[in-house]
């Protein structure tokens, strides 16, 4: 009997790249600009769920949502649905100008889902490193201090405030100095000591204390930081989940000296971890948090919401003409209702039994070094030996680009890792497929 094809999973149907997407690929090289990075010839024509066909008709399995962005997965019906109702109806008025209701309702909404219970308000940009933008002039207007500290590993976003705090590859800062001043790195909780077993609690703790027993007694004074961002889980950095003692540490340390304290919530928020925030995972209730990513899925819309006592800053103090734009925001809307109803659940389901599943990994292939990650952002390393924990990025490399040969589409993070971020309607067939074929890659590189 002949079997009956699944149009949820992949099937190839020319070598790679094909004829039309090579054609493409040589008219991009002529006129797009050479700064974007692109890991393989992938030319996308049509995406529904999970799945992506590219323009010779080749199907493949998304396990990166447009790097996080389209978390109900790719045109779905309910989101392309608001879009064309709000497009009907007026496509941009600016809300920096002018009012329209559907931005205040997603700004309730927000307000209301951020962790903790005081009140909020929100602030509407385009992009992650806009919210973040935002959320270096708030502090500063807030507190009257124009120091910052973040850490190693972390990103931030690429214009130019943003990029001062950003401190994941040096390709990204290169040619830009000088940037804005006043930014400090510090370690992130996480190094090969608490990575694989040792004392996780005591590494956070101490990543931490480097600014109390250290920096503030030498070259930074406390009384001139107006904000510490943090990346709740590290993204760019290698989807690095510290343990809930760092956070408790760092929440500490700012409120005795007066400092705010920035989630940066752009690729771990809005459902990606299996709650609506990965700050919920450890208890903390940033002072201010910064959105972007999965929360229009796939349209432009970043938010910075703050404690409604520190965004106090008076009209014209900072402002955007497309953010907040109406089509986003009912985009939005939809996105946070598929959340609430099944997809945050989903997630936490469907990336408990994937990395179940990861976790033997590192037993039955010596090369993967370590697993990691919460909900549907995960992320496996790549090691030359697991015993001195040496990097492989040139193995990461090999196993990302042997599962899009394969019909997977993954992506590297940090400098040996390979993540895995899925649209969270992502099915346990699917998921299935994609640790299938990424097993199949890791054997051939072993």
């Amino acid at each position: 009997m002949q079997m009956t094809e699944r149009h949820d999973l992949p099937i190839l149907v020319t070598s790679l790249p094909g004829p039309k997407a090579q054609a493409i690929i040589e008219r991009d090289k002529a006129v797009i600009s050479p700064s974007y990075t692109r890991s393989y010839p992938f030319v996308i024509q049509k995406g529904e769920g999970a799945i992506v066909t590219d323009v010779d008709g080749n199907r493949f399995l998304d396990m990166n949502a447009g790097i996080a962005v389209v978390a109900t997965g790719h045109s779905h019906p309910d989101v392309v649905s608001a879009i064309r109702k709000q497009a009907e109806q007026f496509i941009h008025m600016s809300g920096t100008d002018f009012y329209y209701e559907n931005m205040v309702a997603l700004a309730e909404k927000l307000a209301a889902l951020v962790p903790g219970p005081s009140k909020k308000r929100v602030f509407f940009g385009n992009s992650g490193t806009e919210a973040i933008e935002a959320a270096l002039k708030l502090a500063r207007y807030h507190t009257g201090r124009d120091k910052f500290v973040a850490f190693l590993g972390a990103f931030h976003g690429r214009t130019m405030g943003s990029l001062s705090l950003t401190g994941s590859k040096a390709v990204q800062r290169q040619g830009f100095a000088p940037l804005p001043a006043g930014v400090t790195h510090i370690p992130y909780a996480y190094c090969y000591r608490c990575a694989y077993g040792k004392q996780p609690d005591t590494c956070a703790v101490e990543c931490v204390q480097v600014l109390e027993k250290q920096l503030f007694k030498t070259i930074l004074p406390a009384n001139e930081v107006a904000a510490v961002f943090v990346e709740p889980v590290q993204g760019e950095g290698g989807y690095v989940v510290p343990p809930r003692k760092f956070f408790d540490e760092l929440r500490a340390v700012c409120d005795r000296h007066g400092i705010l304290l920035v989630a940066d919530e752009v690729q771990s928020g809005m459902g990606r971890t299996g709650r609506m925030f990965a700050s919920e995972h450890f208890g903390l209730e940033p002072d201010v948090m910064t959105i972007a990513k999965g929360i229009a899925s796939g349209l432009p819309l970043g938010a910075t919401v703050a404690k409604a006592e520190f965004m106090q800053w008076k009209p014209g103090a900072h402002a955007s003409t497309f953010g907040g734009n109406p089509v986003s925001v009912a985009a939005s809307l939809a996105t946070i209702e598929l959340l609430e109803q099944k997809l945050v659940d989903n997630a936490a389901r469907i990336g408990a039994r994937m990395k179940a599943r990861m976790d033997e990994w590192v037993r039955r292939y010596p090369i993967v070094g370590d697993v990691r990650g919460l909900g549907l952002m995960l992320a496996f390393e790549l090691v030359k030996n697991q015993a001195t924990k040496e990097i492989a990025p040139d193995l990461r490399d090999r196993i990302v680009d042997g599962a899009f040969r394969r019909g997977v589409l993954v992506l590297g993070a940090g400098s040996n890792s390979v993540r895995l971020s899925p649209p969270l309607v992502l099915n346990e067939a699917q998921a299935d497929f994609a640790l299938e074929t990424l097993e199949q890659c890791i054997a051939d590189a072993v």
